[in-house]
């Protein structure tokens, strides 16, 4: 194989690659990031681990094209981050980007059905009912029997996995989670990870999860520590 047919076919294997990042904040004098390098392949299961402070919800918000690095290189699912404009960042994050929090972020006044619709309505309609999409994910998850409960008439794990459904509701090819266990109990906890990697693996997607948990972070098949805005141990 020649050395560009090369390049580009390990280029496609992967769904993150990140060189040199570098994010300030207060003008400068402090260094979220400080020349982190990082390569995620496509379909893997990595937890990223390290103490508050250490840059890893700066860089989860670069990978979901949320914010940009000051500098650095960043591609995601084989696009050149740096190179989209706000706009177009805007699509690439609807479309190829899957988001869950500690705090489910639900929209109070709508139902687990029309939660999960939301982002759908930042695309054109695909040909397909969105209702039916929406409730199609949220049996996935377990919560066919709750498509029409408000976020207050349901538990803490059962919001949780209304943001899971929310989450894939674009088809997304990476899902980013950001501390999604630590307002759950530990049985809680552990389902929602197993949700996780189930919906991974049955769909296809690549999966960055970001956890203090360290009991958590051993069910990954890769675990990135941080420190000081760098990686220390991309294990």
């Amino acid at each position: 194989m020649s050395e560009p047919a090369s390049s580009a076919a390990r280029e496609a294997s992967l769904a993150v690659r990140a060189e040199a990042l570098v994010k300030l904040y207060e003008g400068g004098r402090v260094r979220a990031l400080d020349g982190l390098s990082l390569e995620v392949r496509a379909g893997a299961f990595v937890a990223i681990c390290g103490p508050s402070g250490c840059g890893k919800s700066t860089l989860l918000n670069i990978l979901a094209a949320i914010d940009r690095p000051d500098a650095g290189q960043i591609a995601v699912a084989g696009q050149d981050l740096l190179k989209l404009s706000n706009g177009d960042l805007d699509v690439f994050r609807a479309c190829q980007v899957g988001l869950i929090f500690q705090l489910h972020n639900l929209l109070p006044n709508l139902t687990a059905l029309q939660n999960v619709q939301v982002p759908m309505m930042t695309l054109p309609p695909d040909g397909g009912s969105r209702a039916a999409r929406a409730a199609h994910l949220l049996a996935r998850v377990g919560l066919g029997d709750r498509l029409h409960a408000l976020p207050t008439a349901l538990s803490g794990g059962e919001r949780q996995r209304v943001a899971i459904a929310r989450s894939l509701a674009n088809r997304p090819r990476l899902l980013l989670a950001d501390e999604p266990t630590g307002a759950l109990d530990s049985r809680n906890g552990d389902m929602l990870i197993a949700l996780l990697e189930d919906v991974r693996r049955e769909y296809g997607m690549t999966l960055v999860l970001v956890t203090h948990d360290a009991r958590l972070a051993e069910r990954a098949e890769r675990i990135v520590h941080m420190k000081d805005g760098r990686t220390v141990d991309a294990g």
